[in-house]
Order: C-alpha cells, then structure tokens, then sequence
C-alpha cells in the first residue's frame, strides 16, 4: 500500500535542483470515462513530483450516472461541488449510520479516510472537484469488492441464496467506477437504449480504450 501521506514542510524541494514543475493540464492525465460526460480526470505526485502529500481528481457526472460506493484506504477525501447539485452518501463505520449530504456549488463535503461513500448528480449536470491528503491515493471500488467475492461466501455469511447473488452481480465484469456499467453489444436492450463502446480506464499511468 502506497502511504505517502502528508508532508508538513517542502523538505521535498531542493533549491539545488531548481524550481520543480508546478504546472499541469489535467485533462492530460484520465483517471476513468464512462462518456464525454461522465469522466474523471486526476493529478498526482505523478504528474506534479513536488506535490507530496496531495492530490486531486476532476470530476464530471450527469443524472443518470453516479460514482460508484468506495473507499480510499489511504486519503481522506474533501469534495467540492463547482456546480450543479450532489448528494453524496456516507457510512459513517463508528455509530453505523448512513449520511446523506445535498450539496450545491461551493459547498464541500469531508469524507474521512476509508469511509464507505458514493456521490449521485441530482441536477442535469454535475462537477467536482475532489481533494486526498495523499500523492498517491488509493481508491477500492465497491464493484470490485461485489464480483470477486465467490457467491458462496454471501451465502455462508449472510444466508442468501448463492445463486441468486452470482445472477445479480452477472452484469459486474469489471470496475464500475462511474456508473451504471455499459451493457454488452449482445445484451437485451429497450428500443431506446444505445450501447456505449467510449470506455476508458488509466492503468499504470497510461490511458487505454476498452
């Protein structure tokens, strides 16, 4: 696990090196795209090396679309509505209780480290921007969490039956991230649905079309 964490002064820095790199573009580095409108975008340590101890996602949604439940096992996570409107759920572990924050632009929600949360647009259109106390955050999708989970585990451990959960979680072939997940080219679909093949995810760094 990556745990940079936060770094209370520029000892980073070297003035012997000169002045580092503080500018980027962010739309330069993909973090996931659903569609042209349900993208996110992140900058890191990565991108910004003297930038220890945070970093930073750009985050567009529209009504329809949600980011996934999640957690960062490393980062608290401040969201900041720049417009539209969000209502962003959170499972607070301590009392087990769920929170459900409506948000509009320039209100922020705190998300502490590893809490349990997803973000839903409530208006047509919705933007983020998202900040992590950590350079390298990490981020452990609920999707994920769902479709490796063999269905006789649920089964064991919380009496459902396991081949109804395997059917349920059927359409979960991949990390969600944004969602809904796009439906397979040979699925059923509704007259009016179109399948979405402009799908990307950032791996090691490098954006790649799936």
């Amino acid at each position: 696990m990556v745990n940079s964490g936060f770094v209370p002064n520029n000892s980073n820095l070297k003035k012997t090196s000169g002045t580092p790199n503080l500018f980027f573009n962010t739309k330069d580095s993909l973090f996931f795209k659903r569609n042209a409108h349900n993208i996110a975008y992140k900058v890191t340590s990565t991108q910004l090396p003297a930038m220890v101890g945070g970093s930073f996602v750009d985050l567009y949604l529209t009504q329809g679309h949600m980011r996934e439940p999640h957690w960062h096992p490393n980062a608290w996570e401040l969201d900041v509505i720049v417009s539209g409107e969000a209502m962003v759920s959170i499972v607070d572990p301590d009392t087990r209780t769920l929170h459900n924050y409506k948000a509009t632009a320039g209100q922020v929600v705190f998300i502490p480290m590893a809490w349990w949360h997803w973000i839903r647009p409530l208006s047509a259109k919705l933007h983020l921007h998202l900040f992590f106390n950590n350079d390298q955050f990490e981020s452990a999708e609920g999707s994920d969490t769902l479709r490796l989970t063999p269905p006789e585990v649920f089964q064991a451990a919380y009496g459902v039956n396991s081949e109804k959960v395997a059917e349920a979680f059927s359409p979960i072939t991949d990390s969600v991230v944004i969602g809904p997940p796009t439906k397979p080219a040979n699925a059923h679909q509704h007259a009016n649905d179109k399948v979405n093949h402009e799908i990307s995810v950032n791996i090691n760094h490098k954006p790649i079309d799936l």
